[in-house]
């Protein structure tokens, strides 16, 4: 269960550095087995020269987290985004590394036009630093189309630990299932669903790739990297207890209920990513929820031009009003201050 890291600033725009460390409390407290940080939902721009705020943002989360596991004795996993041309994706996977991250989200917008041959080449020479984590994220928000072929060479590379699925589309997801299913890797690469409009249904989902010879490979989602795990928190840590232990198969009727609530999980991602406006407001959406609950000041991005679209805060209005059973608002009530001391 990881959460993507959000980026907490004060009304000028600078780095909140005490609410960014309570953000990473909460995560830990509320039950996730890892944070992701300098991803999508923390802002790319922190690496802009003018912000200068991606080594900072690593460097105290990890501080946070190294803290936590002292106190707790557990464990941790730390993913870094890692994005950019091939010499800036090298650096941050290096200075990731280095403070103490095990993994590095490999993002491949910046080589939008690239050929498969190049994209492997780049992400071989980011392996060289650091375990990956691939990343399928959908175009709206800044990926690229990735082809099953690029996939079955992707998991080819010895130092390929995981993948985050998110397209937001099922063919492209199977893509990524079957050349992992293909590769016979299944055992040594974890898979994620990022996919935040179809969360329930891709934790339940057992997929079944036929094979040329012997029975099928069946490969599962071990958890989810996600946008919409970075609100709710604590809901979403109990919901994925819930897949992992089979709690819904087992009992009578208990798919039919873990369908419906995975519907009205999407419907509040709808509202909350601003899908409605093709995702223009997914980082203003999730600060909105934070501020709700008081985790933040406010929904302040470090580009002062970006806000809620038009209808948007209505939207989370309401399902904010539909779902209650899907927020932690009394969770984070009572805890709080504490992740602000």
């Amino acid at each position: 269960m990881i959460p993507a890291h959000p980026l907490a600033l004060t009304a000028a725009r600078k780095l909140d550095e005490r609410r960014q460390r309570a953000l990473t409390r909460y995560y830990l407290d509320a039950g996730a087995g890892g944070i992701a940080v300098g991803v999508h939902t923390t802002q790319f721009a922190i690496r802009d020269k003018r912000h200068g705020l991606y080594q900072p943002v690593l460097e105290l989360a990890s501080e946070t987290v190294a803290e936590w596991e002292r106190r707790r004795g557990r464990r941790i996993i730390r993913v870094a985004g890692v994005i950019g041309r091939t010499n800036q994706a090298v650096k941050e996977a290096r200075l990731a590394r280095e403070l103490g991250y095990d993994l590095g989200l490999l993002g491949l917008g910046a080589l939008a036009r690239a050929s498969d041959s190049q994209l492997i080449a780049h992400a071989r020479a980011v392996a060289q630093e650091i375990p990956l984590m691939g990343f399928y994220l959908q175009p709206a928000v800044g990926g690229r189309k990735l082809s099953y072929a690029f996939w079955r060479r992707f998991v080819e590379l010895d130092n390929v630990a995981a993948i985050k699925i998110a397209p937001f589309n099922r063919y492209d997801t199977w893509d990524v299932v079957r050349a992992v299913a293909d590769s016979g890797r299944r055992d040594q690469i974890a898979l994620y669903t990022g996919n935040d409009d179809s969360i329930v249904v891709d934790l339940l989902t057992e997929y079944r790739v036929p094979a040329l010879q012997g029975n099928a490979v069946r490969l599962r989602m071990v958890g989810g990297l996600l946008g919409h795990w970075a609100f709710w928190t604590r809901r979403a840590v109990t919901l994925l207890e819930a897949v992992r232990g089979d709690r819904w198969i087992r009992h009578g009727g208990g798919m039919a209920i873990a369908l419906s609530l995975g519907a009205q999980i999407t419907d509040a991602n709808g509202a909350i990513f601003d899908a409605a406006n093709g995702f223009r407001g997914c980082i203003l959406g999730i600060h909105e929820v934070l501020r709700r609950q008081g985790l933040l000041r406010g929904r302040w991005c470090l580009d002062p031009r970006e806000e809620l679209s038009p209808g948007q805060a209505r939207e989370i209005e309401r399902v904010c009003r539909a779902y209650p059973h899907l927020a932690d608002d009394a969770f984070v009530r009572e805890r709080l201050d504490g992740w602000l001391r």
